[in-house]
C-alpha cells in the first residue's frame, strides 16, 4: 500500500529530452500518459511539466539546472526509482507551493464539495490525492462524515476547518494525515479512531494548550499528545470505543470498558498513571452516549476523561481521577 504523497528528489539537472525519454516514455509505455504544461507557472529557475495517466493518476515533475523534484499518485519512473523522498515541508518552498496549487486545483475540479473548507483540503492533500488512498479517503469524509452519526458531512467538516484554520497541527501534518491512512478500502473503524486524535486536539486547542502529537517517552514508544498549559506538562493518550452498532456487543457501558482496558493493560501500564487517557465516544448515536452520561462508568485509568464532541462543536463529558488539563468547552455531565 503507498503511503502519503511525498516528492521524490534527484540530484541533478534534467534536460527536455531527458524527461520525454526518461519519464514520459516510461508512463506512457505503461499507463498511456499525456504531457502538458502545467497549469500554473513553474517556479523561478524551474521548467516544469505534468503529466496525465489514462486510469486518473497525475505527476508532476520540476527541473532547475541542478535538481529535480518529481510528485505524483502513479507509478515512478524507473529512472527515479533509487532517489530519496521528501515531504512538502522538505523541499525549497517555491516547489512546494507549486506542486500544492497543482494538486489542490486537481482536488477541486474532482471534488468541488471540498473547496469551502480550504485547510481540511490543504492539510489532508498528502492523502486525499495518494496512489492508494484518494478515494477511501474522500468518500470517509463526504459519506461516512467522518465517523460521526446522524451528521451532515458539511457540519462534520466545518468542525475540522475550524481546528486546522488554527495552524496548531501544521507541522505535523505528515504525521497527523497519515493516519487515516491509504487503504483503497474505506475502513470506517480504524479512519474513526484516527479522527479521535483530531477531535482530542479540537478540545485541548479551543482551550488554549499547545499540542505535540506523537510525543517521545522513555518506555521506547510515543504517546498521542504532549500538552502544555503554562507551567504545566501533560502527556494524552487517545482511544475511541467503536460504536455499539458496530460492535457484537450492543452495550454502550461495555464498549467504553473494553476499548480503555485495552489501552490500559498495554501502552498505559508502564506510565503509574502519569498520562491522561481521553476516552472518545463521538461515534456513539444519542441513546448510546445517554445510558454513559448517566452512568459515568469507571474505566480502570485515573486520570482520565470520557467525552463526545459533536460536529457542530459542542461537546459533553466527565472526568476521573485529577485531570490538570482544564477544558472549558466540555460541559460537564451531571
Amino acid at each position: 500500500m503507498a503511503k502519503p504523497l511525498r516528492f521524490r528528489y534527484s540530484p541533478r539537472g534534467w534536460s527536455d529530452g531527458e524527461i520525454t525519454d526518461r519519464l514520459y516514455r516510461d508512463l506512457n509505455d505503461n499507463l498511456g500518459a499525456t504531457r502538458k504544461d502545467p497549469w500554473f507557472r513553474a517556479p523561478d529557475g524551474y521548467d516544469a511539466a505534468r503529466f496525465e495517466m489514462a486510469n486518473g493518476d497525475v505527476a508532476l515533475f520540476a527541473t532547475s539546472d541542478s535538481e529535480g523534484f518529481w510528485l505524483g499518485n502513479t507509478e515512478t519512473p524507473s529512472a527515479l526509482w533509487r532517489t530519496e523522498k521528501f515531504g512538502f515541508e522538505e523541499v525549497p518552498y517555491e516547489v512546494s507551493r507549486w506542486a500544492q496549487r497543482e494538486l489542490l486545483a486537481q482536488l477541486y475540479d474532482e471534488s468541488p464539495w471540498l473547496e469551502p473548507y480550504p485547510h481540511v483540503a490543504w492539510f489532508f492533500l498528502p492523502v486525499f490525492l495518494s496512489k492508494d488512498g484518494r478515494e477511501s479517503s474522500r468518500e470517509f469524509f463526504r459519506d461516512h462524515t467522518a465517523g460521526f452519526p446522524d451528521a451532515d458531512p458539511e457540519v462534520a467538516l466545518g468542525l475540522y476547518e475550524s481546528l486546522l484554520r488554527t495552524g496548531s497541527l501544521d507541522r505535523y501534518r505528515y504525521t497527523m494525515a497519515g493516519k487515516l491512512g491509504t487503504s483503497p478500502v474505506v475502513d470506517r473503524t480504524r479512519m474513526a479512531s484516527a479522527m479521535a486524535e483530531f477531535n482530542t486536539a479540537k478540545l485541548l486547542v479551543d482551550a488554549g494548550h499547545d499540542i505535540e502529537p506523537e510525543a517521545p517517552v522513555s518506555t521506547g514508544h510515543s504517546i498521542d499528545y504532549r500538552v502544555e498549559d503554562g507551567e504545566t506538562v501533560s502527556l494524552v493518550e487517545v482511544t475511541r470505543p467503536a460504536p455499539p452498532h458496530r460492535r457484537r456487543t450492543s452495550n454502550p457501558i461495555s464498549a467504553v470498558r473494553s476499548t480503555a482496558e485495552t489501552k490500559v493493560n498495554g501502552q498505559l501500564d508502564e506510565h503509574a498513571g502519569g498520562v491522561v487517557l481521553f476516552v472518545d465516544c463521538s461515534g456513539f448515536r444519542d441513546d448510546d452516549w445517554a445510558a454513559v452520561r448517566d452512568e459515568r462508568p469507571d474505566v480502570r485509568h485515573r486520570p482520565a476523561v470520557v467525552y463526545r464532541i459533536r460536529p457542530d462543536g459542542s461537546a459533553e463529558g466527565y472526568s476521573k481521577g485529577e485531570v490538570q488539563l482544564g477544558l472549558p468547552t466540555v460541559q460537564p455531565v451531571d
